[in-house]
């Protein structure tokens, strides 16, 4: 399956990004976009599956670079 997901960073200090997943994105997950680590806070499907595609919509946080994975 080939996710397509919109990634939104929560308080906007970011631009977050579109990206080609090939597993989904799960709770807690971390996630590198540009140079900074991003934990993810929330999925949602924008539509149903449709063969081997998905969008997702994922929120995510920006994780201090002090925090433990």
């Amino acid at each position: 399956m080939i996710y397509k997901v919109s990634y939104v960073v929560s308080g906007g200090r970011h631009p977050g990004a579109i990206m080609n997943e090939y597993e989904r994105p799960q709770l807690g997950d971390r996630v590198e976009i540009g140079d900074k680590v991003f934990e993810v806070t929330e999925v949602l499907e924008m539509t149903p599956p449709r063969g081997d595609f998905q969008y997702l919509h994922v929120t995510v946080r920006l994780v201090d670079e002090n925090e433990n994975p």
